[in-house]
Formats: C-alpha cells, structure tokens, sequence
C-alpha cells in the first residue's frame, strides 16, 4: 500500500512539474513574440514619422530626418537578407560579424542624429551636416555592399543548382527515349532485305529441257502457291470482354 502511495506522489510531482515547465515556456513565447510585435510597431511608427518630418520640414531640420531614415532602412535590409542567408550558408557567418560591428556604428550616428533634431542653433546644425551626410552614406553604402554580395552569392548558387539539375534531367530524358536510337540502327533482317538478291554462278537456260521437268522448279511452283485458307465458322463466337477494376459488377438480366 506504500508503494502504490509513493508511486501516485511522485506521479503527482512528475505532472506539476510538467505542467509548470509547460507554463513558463508558453508565457516565455508569448512575451517574446509580444515584445517582437512590439518593437516592429515602434520601428513602423518611428519610420513613419521620420518620412512625415523629411516632407514637411525644411533645411537641415528635414535633412536630418531624411538621413535617418535612409541609414534605418539600409541597415534593416541588410540584416534580414544575412539572418535569412546565414540559416542556409554558413560562410556568411563572418559577414555577419562584420554587420554587428558596423551596426554599433550605425546606431551611435543615430543616436546623434536624433539630439540633432532638437537642436536650436541652426547655424551650426548646418555646418554639421556635411560631415553627418557623407557618415550616414559610408554607413548605408558598406551595408548596400554586404547585402548585394550575400544576394549575389546565394543567386550564384541557385544557377549551379539548376545547370547541374538540368543535365540530370537531360541524362534522364534521353534514358527514358532509348527506343528512339534502337529503331534507327538498321536490323539483320531490314539489311538482308534491302540487299539485291545474288545470281547463281550457273547458268540455268529461260525454256525447260524437252521431256524433262526440273524437280527444282516443280518445288518452286507449289511453294509459290497459296495455302488454303482455314473454313471459318459461320458465326463467330462472342470472345469474353476484359473486367477492370474501376469498373462496377454487372447485373442479371431479370427472368420476369
């Protein structure tokens, strides 16, 4: 009676346990995903509003909006396109780490770009931006390069791909078509056909001998004549017809 106790306690334990693991790893994943959500409604809404700024301000005030929006949507392609590459080639590893790194770049000239926004000295806002424009187009131009080499390589393989699966393919086919060179070699019997019959060395004479006939040629006469024909019946007998299997079971002919 212990044991049979002791094997419902820890059957008990076992199912908590369970049952609390399953909680925090559901709650874990929906915070997640509420946090991804998240932070892709900000980004979209951040993004928005810097179009909204690049249109209705002018002089360095829209400038500076119009740069942060162009270093924002650089940087976001060119991660999605190596996170995306990365999970099927691993030699973009390394391109990634080169993007993190340009990345802490690019955020610090976001961050600046973004105090720059508020700044009320536009005398020497103006003069800044020069050197923010030519950071914020190095930055975008080294992220456009990593982005089109990992696209350009990934295209790169996909035609090997299909070149070596259409000589497989081509293989295959002329496999499959293999009676087509069969019937174009010439046979025995098509080769003794076509080739003109041989003369005899000796020469037979056009008319019979008198008073003799050439067993030869009676032999030659009753081959040349045409078998008898077989009497066939007058009524042909009905042959059975094929049952398939897709076919439904015939019915009996009513006796009524």
């Amino acid at each position: 009676m212990e044991a049979v106790i002791a094997v419902l306690a820890l059957l008990f334990v076992l199912f908590v346990t369970l049952g609390v693991y399953a909680t925090v790893k559901v709650v874990g994943a929906a915070k997640r995903s509420a946090d991804r959500h998240l932070t892709q409604a900000r980004r979209t809404v951040e993004d928005h509003t810097l179009k909204v700024k690049s249109f209705a301000q002018s002089g360095p005030a829209g400038e500076i909006a119009q740069l942060r929006l162009t270093l924002r949507t650089s940087m976001r392609a060119t991660q999605d396109a190596l996170e995306a590459g990365a999970a099927e080639d691993q030699s973009l590893k390394e391109s990634l780490g080169l993007f993190e790194r340009l990345s802490a770049h690019g955020r610090e000239l976001d961050a600046e770009l973004r105090r720059l926004e508020s700044e009320p000295d536009r005398g020497t806002l103006g003069k800044r931006l020069p050197e923010l424009r030519e950071r914020t187009h190095r930055i975008a131009r080294s992220a456009d390069s990593l982005r089109w080499a990992a696209r350009d390589r990934a295209r790169h393989f996909a035609a090997d791909d299909l070149d070596s699966l259409s000589t497989q393919i081509d293989l295959e086919t002329g496999a499959l078509r293999h009676w087509t060179t069969t019937d174009q070699q010439p046979g025995p019997a098509a080769t003794s056909a076509s080739s003109p019959p041989r003369r005899s060395e000796a020469h037979v004479p056009d008319g019979p001998a008198t008073g003799r006939t050439r067993p030869d040629t009676a032999r030659s006469d009753a081959a040349r004549e045409p078998a008898a024909e077989p009497v066939r019946p007058a009524i042909t007998p009905a042959a059975p017809r094929p049952v398939y299997p897709w076919q439904k079971k015939p019915r009996p002919e009513s006796t009524t």
